[in-house]
């Protein structure tokens, strides 16, 4: 893998970086923006705002919940016992497996959810420095066009980057 990277010490440096880079017609998939807190404010964060989490836990904890019904259903109907009329399948004490059950569809969907939406286990180095820990703000390409090479170390070094480093 081949990065051109710049370190920045405030976010809106990092921002501005940001639009030259697009503006230099750069693919925003390929920018990458890395940093130790969060930077809501600003447009270089919202690029992966949007999540399908919620919706995947949902739907783990149904499939959990019908999950949970038919077990406790299924298992007091093959094997009845006899209860002095009252009914064979009784939901009161089942709600306690339900529940349990619903519990663990939602909350193995989101765990495997967040580890397909990570990238875990990576597959593929990323762009990384350890000065990120000390507060700066890395903004960078992956894999640049061998012509924009010179461009893109032009954007990052006229936006302000501390250091501009180069990963072969």
């Amino acid at each position: 893998m081949k990065a051109v990277y710049g370190l920045y010490l405030d976010p809106e440096a990092a921002q501005t970086a940001w639009s030259g880079l697009r503006a230099a017609g750069v693919d925003p998939d390929a920018i990458t923006v890395l940093s130790s807190e969060p930077f809501e404010e600003y447009e270089f964060s919202h690029r992966d705002a949007a999540t399908w989490l919620p919706w995947i836990a949902g739907i783990g904890g149904a499939i959990g919940l019908g999950a949970g019904y038919w077990l406790t259903s299924m298992t007091e109907s093959s094997w009845p016992l006899p209860t002095g009329g009252m009914p064979i399948v009784a939901m009161w004490p089942n709600l306690i497996v339900v529940f349990e059950m619903t519990m663990l569809g939602g909350v193995l969907a989101t765990v495997i959810a967040l580890f397909v939406t990570a990238g875990l286990p990576a597959r593929r180095t990323s762009v990384y420095d350890r000065e990120i820990a000390d507060g700066k703000i890395l903004v960078g390409v992956r894999n640049p066009p061998d012509g924009s090479l010179s461009a893109v170390e032009r954007v990052l070094k006229t936006t302000g980057a501390a250091d501009v480093k180069t990963i072969a």
